[in-house]
């Protein structure tokens, strides 16, 4: 099981820095790169499902999270705006 989950961290760690756009590259990859070593099966998995998410979507979330409302993404990216110090 835990190589699995190491795997799936490295994966998500790739997918998180090689986003298609340069903002979201540094937003997401940074935030990985600070918080998958530890991640939980759990919330590793949400990361997996944002990482889904279009660009646009996501980077519309993090800047106005109003856009975000009753979201199953909204504490992740709640920790993400807080990591990042835009809250």
């Amino acid at each position: 099981m835990t190589a699995d989950l190491d795997s799936r961290r490295r994966r998500a760690g790739f997918r998180a820095r090689h986003r298609g756009t340069k903002e979201m590259d540094w937003v997401l990859g940074r935030f990985a790169d600070a918080r998958l070593p530890g991640m939980a099966a759990v919330d590793l998995e949400m990361f997996e499902k944002l990482l889904g998410q279009p660009d646009p979507e996501i980077q519309a979330w993090v800047l106005d999270p109003v856009t975000l409302q009753d979201s199953a993404f909204a504490e992740l990216i709640n920790q993400l705006r807080h990591f990042h110090k835009l809250d």
